[in-house]
């Protein structure tokens, strides 16, 4: 059964940061590449960044050099460092591995995400 629980979002200024965190059940989440995802209202869900079990990132060009992902293994636990955030930042916050592990395992299933709100 997937177990992911996304934590940190709320209410921040533009221009502001907020860390977010995500708890998972370890397995499959710990030996792969895991990703923040966001989801605006009215749009598609979109990758924001992802990070290797090694360590090594990735990030939505819209977000390069304002955010910054991590993980803790020993914690089964991933972060999302977001600052100078902006209106448009405004999303659900989701945790996932990476869409290919998704494809190849068949998993289907997404936490309840964290609602980011940046007001202007």
């Amino acid at each position: 059964q997937v177990h992911l629980v996304e934590s940190g979002g709320g209410l921040v200024q533009a221009g502001g940061s907020l860390r977010l965190a995500c708890a998972h059940s370890g397995g499959i989440f710990s030996v792969n590449t895991m990703a923040w995802y966001r989801q605006a209202p009215g749009k598609q869900r979109e990758l924001v960044a992802d990070v290797t079990e090694g360590g090594s990132t990735n990030y939505a060009d819209s977000v390069k050099g304002r955010f910054t992902i991590s993980r803790d293994n020993a914690k089964n636990t991933v972060y999302l460092q977001m600052n100078s955030l902006k209106p448009e930042d405004t999303a659900v916050y989701y945790c996932n591995t990476d869409t290919t592990t998704m494809l190849v395992y068949g998993m289907h299933d997404w936490g309840k995400g964290t609602l980011v709100t940046v007001s202007s």
